[in-house]
């Protein structure tokens, strides 16, 4: 897999080379090795051995529903009583952050409500936080350290 611009950290691997496994620690099992699920392990150990994220308050592959639509977001960050804080969605190396994606994660975040939103293709990071006072949204220069979240 490709070399991220994400800091390295003990990945486990298992299956064969057809089909092979990554250990994802949050749902606690081996799923599908992707280049996105490449990404999503990486920057999931990233924001909770770097950035202070609690493990026990994020999910991966969270489903939602629009009536009979079932949409699946890539991360969520809850906040202690378990309300939705951040919307992460993962893109493989290859695909390009573009507008399309903003609009994708924009769509879950009509449901959620969240204050963070980021966006990841594992070579390139975005973070916005939300104010819905204002109507607007502000792009941070780097990934928060969780304790700084507001």
């Amino acid at each position: 897999m490709q070399t991220l611009n994400l800091p390295p950290y003990d990945v486990k691997l298992r299956g064969t080379r057809e089909k092979p496994e990554i250990f994802d620690f949050l749902r606690r099992r081996f799923v599908a090795l992707t280049p996105e699920e490449w990404v999503r392990q990486h920057f999931t150990h990233f924001l909770v051995e770097h950035k202070g994220y609690p493990q026990a308050l994020m999910g991966n592959e969270m489903e939602l529903r629009i009536g009979e639509k079932r949409l699946r977001c890539d991360s969520i960050l809850y906040d202690k009583v378990l309300e939705p804080r951040m919307i992460i969605e993962y893109k493989a190396p290859t695909v390009a952050i573009t507008q399309k994606v903003f609009n994708q994660i924009s769509t879950y975040n009509l449901l959620l409500h969240v204050d963070y939103l980021i966006v990841s293709n594992g070579l390139q990071h975005y973070c916005c936080r939300m104010d819905y006072e204002r109507g607007q949204y502000e792009f941070l220069q780097d990934i928060p350290e969780y304790a700084s979240l507001k």
